[in-house]
């Protein structure tokens, strides 16, 4: 009788920590985190109307807003996020989602004619999604046109793009082949290893921030590696 009570008590504690885990009360980087003193958000439509002058204020230092994705689509909040986010203290990026199933030229053609001349940092998307995963890839196809796009963007906007990977996109499609660029990792389960050679870290996507309204309670949660200086003259060209 007592086993089974215990059972059943640690099975309680259990979903409990799981469901705190989820719903964003538990942090479980966010010990790990604190260490790292500049702090970011990146936002989507999924965040919906973004009231920058009250986003700015939660804390952080920088954003990624998403862009673009594929040859054709646009983040439908994008123009407006660029717009008021730049009216705010923050340091601005703008992110693209890579497509694998698109021409690297046609992706920074996109990119480039709907962010513009005035830049804000860019940043490639790279991840499996939706039927695409480590079986079904072609990795080689992928790297090629994803090397298209780096350099298109790197000659049109004078600095080196970052990358955006989860472990498995960097490990099995990034590999060494593109540590000329700086690298945003997401992990939001464990720490990150500081030897990945990591610049951002996506440490959380269930912060809980004020200042937006969509139909995504939660935002994510970043991390910059270095010091102040170095974080400001990586946005020396940006906006």
């Amino acid at each position: 009788m007592k086993k089974k009570v215990l059972i059943i008590a640690l099975s309680a504690v259990l979903i409990l920590v799981c469901t705190l885990v989820y719903t964003g009360v538990i942090q479980i980087n966010g010990i790990a985190a604190l260490k790292y003193e500049i702090r970011g958000v990146d936002v989507s439509a999924y965040q919906g109307e973004i009231d920058w002058e009250v986003l700015s204020k939660e804390n952080i230092d920088f954003a990624f807003i998403k862009a673009t994705e594929g040859s054709t689509h646009v983040d439908e909040y994008f123009e407006k996020n660029l717009v008021n986010a730049k009216k705010t203290r923050l340091k601005i990026g703008a992110y693209h989602f890579f497509s694998f199933e698109s021409a690297g030229e046609t992706q920074a053609q996109n990119f480039i004619k709907n962010v513009g001349e005035e830049m804000p940092l860019p940043v490639i998307d790279v991840e499996y999604y939706g039927k695409f995963n480590k079986k079904n890839s072609d990795v080689p196809a992928i790297k090629k046109e994803l090397r298209v796009m780096v350099e298109i963007l790197k000659d049109y906007y004078g600095q080196t793009p970052i990358i955006y990977a989860t472990k498995a996109s960097k490990n099995e499609i990034l590999g060494d082949d593109f540590d000329d660029c700086f690298l945003w990792l997401r992990s939001v389960y464990f720490p990150v290893n500081n030897k990945n050679g990591w610049t951002f870290w996506q440490y959380s996507n269930r912060g809980r921030l004020k200042g937006y309204s969509g139909r995504e309670k939660y935002i994510d949660l970043n991390v910059f590696r270095g010091t102040r200086t170095e974080f400001e003259r990586m946005f020396v060209f940006a906006c």
